[in-house]
């Protein structure tokens, strides 16, 4: 099996934590470090250590013109994703992008475009659809025990504070720029992608953090016929809720990324009670409540192994087979184009004073 050359540009907690993760322990079979790029210099001198044979530069310009790189992974800061991106593709390498994909839309669109113009492959790093426990959800709808899905609710909140760059506008931090690609993904894969779907509501707030940037986001999603996708994004709740909770007609599945349950009742097994308008008596004539024993199913179990490790390495082997073969990504460009639309919006809508 080809080994695929790599450079990464970026060693911080993405480049280096995630990326670099896997490349170092997990990846070894299909791929190759062979270039570090970072303007620090003693994250170049440790990347030297960590990613033996590599070569280390202070620029990604000084990429240009290499023949043996076949992707080059796109860490930088959230603000300079889509220049940096642009830049590479230009010069013919093939290119996996960071979430979040790029500031806007038309960013977004402008890279697709560019990439099949110059025949190249892009990426971007939307791992969360390949987690077991995202996985499992689809599996429960696709089942039809829960019946019609109603409603999905997704939390991926905290009680917690930053202060670092994300918390800032001019690096594109905040909440829905950093952690929202993940469960706004999701919440778009639970409406099929649908082309009509639109914001219902949106509220950013800043709450805790430093900075300039939101850390609290409620978003609501619809489209014609599908669920309603009820999403937070918060630093300020103490007490969060299941990371997805889906409602449908016939019962509810919860789950965090490390385990599920799931509780629903089978037609048949609850025959329909016949309505009664007159005030409801018991059997004594007394006032009473509807109140009944129903039959129920229930199923729970847990997630094995690292989520996010496994759902990494699931998607740099679809990353493989693409650049290799052409076999298609199961998270495209263009559903990471369509997460921006939605964050796009919530800032239109909730325009915060630009501090710093």
């Amino acid at each position: 099996m080809k080994k695929l050359n790599v450079a990464i540009i970026g060693q911080g907690r993405s480049g280096r934590d995630i990326h670099g993760l896997y490349f170092k322990e997990f990846g070894t079979e299909l791929y190759n470090v062979v270039a570090v790029v970072d303007r620090d210099e003693r994250r170049r001198r440790r990347a030297l250590e960590e990613y033996p044979g590599c070569e280390a530069f202070e620029s990604y310009q000084e990429l240009y013109g290499r023949k043996d790189i076949d992707l080059v992974i796109n860490a930088t800061i959230s603000n300079e994703h889509f220049q940096v991106a642009k830049d590479l593709i230009e010069n013919g390498f093939n290119v996996l992008v960071e979430k979040p994909f790029a500031r806007t839309r038309y960013e977004c669109d402008a890279l697709i475009r560019l990439a099949k113009e110059k025949g190249v492959k892009l990426g971007v790093f939307q791992q969360t659809f390949l987690t077991p426990y995202y996985l499992k959800s689809q599996e429960v709808i696709k089942s039809g025990k829960l019946g019609e899905i109603k409603q999905v609710d997704i939390t991926f909140s905290g009680f917690s504070r930053r202060w670092d760059w994300q918390c800032a506008q001019v690096t594109m931090g905040g909440n829905i720029y950093n952690t929202g690609p993940h469960p706004i993904g999701i919440a778009l894969g639970y409406l099929d992608f649908d082309k009509n779907f639109k914001v219902a509501f949106s509220s950013l707030a800043q709450v805790l953090s430093s900075g300039d940037s939101d850390d609290y986001a409620k978003i609501i999603l619809i489209a014609p016929g599908k669920p309603v996708i009820d999403l937070e994004i918060s630093n300020n709740d103490a007490f969060p809720a299941s990371t997805i909770k889906i409602l449908g007609s016939r019962g509810t599945y919860a789950s965090t990324v490390g385990k599920y349950e799931m509780k629903y009742i089978v037609d048949g097994e609850n025959p329909e009670k016949p309505l009664v308008l007159a005030p409801y008596e018991d059997e004594n004539g007394y006032p009473a409540y509807c109140d009944e024993e129903l039959v129920t199913h229930e199923e729970s179990g847990e997630f094995e192994g690292d989520f996010l490790m496994i759902a990494t390495s699931s998607y740099y082997q679809d990353m493989y087979d693409y650049i290799t073969s052409g076999k298609e990504l199961r998270v495209t460009p263009e559903h990471a184009a369509a997460i921006i639309s939605v964050i796009e919006t919530a800032h239109a809508e909730n325009p915060l004073e630009v501090k710093f």
